[in-house]
């Protein structure tokens, strides 16, 4: 049922989508408190904005943004012409991918959960073969949902467990590319605490074991939602270098702070980045402070 839905929610043009998605963030932000209370304690603290009135435009904007990120999945999982890759207008440092699979040793491709990250593997599939991690969601009658809509030809899932680590390894020995959201709070024991806007994260370590273990190159990616339903861009960065004494966890949540600032509005600031994984010490992040 919920996949005839999308497929006839799918055919409606993404710029009626996106108005939809305004109200519907709005919806959410007023009859979910503890939603709103996390946006709104995630982004003050962020120290991006140090004006009450930039704070509450940045609020705004993203509570509108969130909803435009949900009510567009119809059209990214189930376009009319089976291909959502037709809303990716522009692509910045592309040049960065084909180097790196020149190299052959594979391309580590991290992307926090910004703009519409779920049209990045649909677009890199009409390029080359691209796998991706995927954490099944907690709810089960969700899953049928979102693996039909995230699968696609020359598209495989790798599970958040020891087989899909070993799928990513794979990949990467062929000399493809991979795709992680690295903003996720990880398992106990897939993470160390790195800082994450001033504050001490649980942060996923997967990429630096995978791009040791490989070889591969490693670049940042992000998307941005253009006005009015225009479509999307896609900018490719190199990773930032990493500063003396740093860990490769801090390093990585410095660059993707880079790619939060420059559009700060469509990050998902909802989630809850600075929970401790199962069975993980608070103590852990004292000491990172």
């Amino acid at each position: 049922m919920l996949i005839m839905i999308f497929r006839i929610l799918g055919k409606l043009p993404l710029p009626f989508l996106h108005r939809l998605g305004s109200i519907l963030g709005r919806l959410i932000f007023i009859t979910s408190p503890i939603y709103a209370q996390r946006i709104k304690e995630n982004i003050s603290k962020s120290g991006l904005i140090s004006n009450q009135e930039g704070l509450k435009k940045i609020i705004r904007n993203n509570v509108l943004e969130s909803g435009k990120a949900i009510a567009e999945l119809p059209r990214i999982w189930f376009p009319p012409n089976q291909n959502s890759a037709d809303l990716m207008k522009h692509v910045y440092g592309w040049d960065l991918v084909e180097t790196g699979l020149k190299r052959g040793k594979g391309l580590i491709l991290l992307t926090p959960h910004i703009g519409c990250f779920e049209i990045i593997p649909h677009y890199l599939a009409t390029r080359f073969a691209f796998t991706a991690l995927y954490r099944p969601s907690k709810l089960s009658f969700l899953e049928p949902l979102m693996k039909h809509g995230r699968q696609r030809e020359r598209i495989q899932l790798a599970s958040t467990d020891v087989s899909g680590v070993r799928v990513l390894l794979k990949a990467l020995r062929r000399g493809e590319a991979i795709g992680v959201l690295p903003d996720q709070v990880p398992s106990s024991g897939e993470g160390e605490w790195a800082e994450f806007f001033h504050r001490p994260a649980y942060t996923m370590t997967i990429w630096s074991r995978l791009a040791e273990k490989s070889g591969a190159t490693v670049l940042l990616m992000a998307t941005k939602r253009l006005s009015k339903g225009a479509g999307f861009e896609l900018f490719f960065r190199a990773m930032p270098a990493r500063l003396e004494r740093e860990t490769q966890s801090r390093q990585l949540n410095r660059g993707l702070e880079l790619l939060i600032k420059e559009n700060p509005s469509q990050f998902l600031w909802s989630y809850n980045r600075y929970k401790g994984p199962p069975k993980e010490s608070r103590q852990k992040a004292a000491s990172t402070q």
